[in-house]
């Protein structure tokens, strides 16, 4: 998937405590009043926890957000480290114990995909605009 104008990106650590900068980093991207920011609090969340839990990232590595703007729409964008070629899926059973993060991506998301840059996987995630202003614009 190609993404548009990248408007922010942040890179933090592979661990669990880092998953607050993330939300915290797409409120200051998208801030305050944006119709989409629930949803992509929660996404952004889910995934980045994804990448903690089930990639390199989580043993040492890092995990990076990033927001983009495509036409009205916002995607963002968390990329991990990898996991040996393995790549997200949804898990067939809804009412698991664990395995909720795609489902709720899915439930909140316009559109999400995986793509891959070498080992490095992203999960994109689609929501309406409008889009975010760069976060150096103090308007």
């Amino acid at each position: 998937m190609a993404i548009g104008e990248v408007i922010a990106a942040l890179t933090l650590p592979g661990v669990e405590q880092s998953a607050r900068y993330a939300r915290w980093f797409a409120r200051d991207v998208l801030r305050e009043g944006h119709p989409s920011l629930d949803d992509v609090q929660t996404c952004v969340n889910e995934a980045f926890t994804n990448a903690v839990e089930h990639t390199a990232s989580g043993r040492g590595g890092k995990v990076t957000v990033m927001f983009s703007a495509d036409g009205g729409e916002i995607v963002a964008e968390v990329v991990d480290d990898g996991a040996a070629g393995e790549r997200p899926v949804m898990r067939d059973d809804p009412l698991a114990e664990d395995g909720r993060g795609l489902r709720i991506i899915d439930g909140l998301a316009l559109a999400w995909g995986v793509r891959t840059d070498g080992p490095r996987t992203a999960v994109w995630m689609r929501f309406p605009g409008p889009p975010p202003r760069s976060v150096l614009d103090p308007g």
